[in-house]
Parts: structure tokens; C-alpha cells; sequence
């Protein structure tokens, strides 16, 4: 997605995982439970508990990239995936901000399990997406 403000801005609300929660839908039931405030870098871990279709998850991840502003990535080290990797991506263009998300995963479950993982992924990050849009927008410039 494209966001009109600069990496500067946009990188540091990324990087905070106590933002996770404003861009989660409510659905999910999403906590963090490591203890607050975080400094994130190669190997930070962070703990999660959400609640899918109804199913209690928990769910551990570790920062394996850290590259501000350009990048990082978080990959699941303990969770309902096989295999997850979530890499962030910044790139800047006159202003405007491109944050790209770059997901690889493989659901428990196979190929039957595919579909309905697929589906849900997609809801998530359209509703990720819609935040970010939201919480993100220009300010309204003052009238004098």
C-alpha cells in the first residue's frame, strides 16, 4: 500500500509492536503478552494470544531482520503455522511511502487447510490494510 507520508514517519509506527493491536481486527481477540514497551532488533521475541474461528492460539515470533528504515522480518518460532515469515518492507518515492508486506507460509493441516488459511489471511490484511489507511492519513491543515 502507498502511504503520503515519508519512511521517517511511517518506519517507527511499524517498528512499535505495541501498534500491532490498532491494526488487528477486533475478531482475532489479539494481545501481546511480553511485558512493554519493547526495543526491537535481531532477536527480539515477542509473545501474542489471539483467538481464531473461535480457537485460542498462542504465538511466538522473532525479529531475524532489522534494517531501519528499510526493512525487518519476523518469523514464527512457535504458532498454528509451519512455516511463517513476514517480511516489512519501506520504500520511499517523493514523500509517499510504498510498505509492502512480503508473507511465505506453509499451514498445518496441507493442502485442505490451504483455502480456508488463505481466506483468512486475506480478511486480516484487508483489515490491516484499512487501518493503516485510517490511522496514517495526512493531517487536515489548519484554517486560519
Amino acid at each position: 500500500m502507498t502511504i503520503a507520508r515519508p519512511r521517517a514517519e511511517i518506519f517507527p509506527f511499524f517498528a512499535d509492536a505495541a501498534n500491532l493491536a490498532d491494526i488487528t481486527p477486533p475478531w482475532l481477540a489479539f494481545r501481546i503478552l511480553t511485558p512493554q514497551p519493547l526495543t526491537i532488533g535481531v532477536g527480539t521475541l515477542i509473545d501474542y494470544a489471539l483467538r481464531l474461528h473461535g480457537i485460542p492460539i498462542r504465538w511466538r515470533t522473532a525479529i531475524t531482520a532489522w534494517e531501519p528504515p528499510e526493512r525487518f522480518v519476523d518469523e514464527q518460532v512457535a504458532g498454528p503455522y509451519r512455516l511463517w515469515q513476514h517480511e516489512h518492507r519501506f520504500e520511499e518515492r517523493d514523500g509517499v511511502t510504498l510498505a509492502l508486506d512480503v508473507v511465505r507460509y506453509r499451514p498445518r493441516g496441507g493442502p485442505l487447510a490451504a483455502p480456508l488459511v488463505g481466506h483468512d489471511l486475506r480478511r486480516i490484511f484487508a483489515f490491516r490494510q484499512a487501518a493503516i489507511a485510517r490511522l496514517m492519513r495526512p493531517a487536515a491543515a489548519a484554517v486560519v
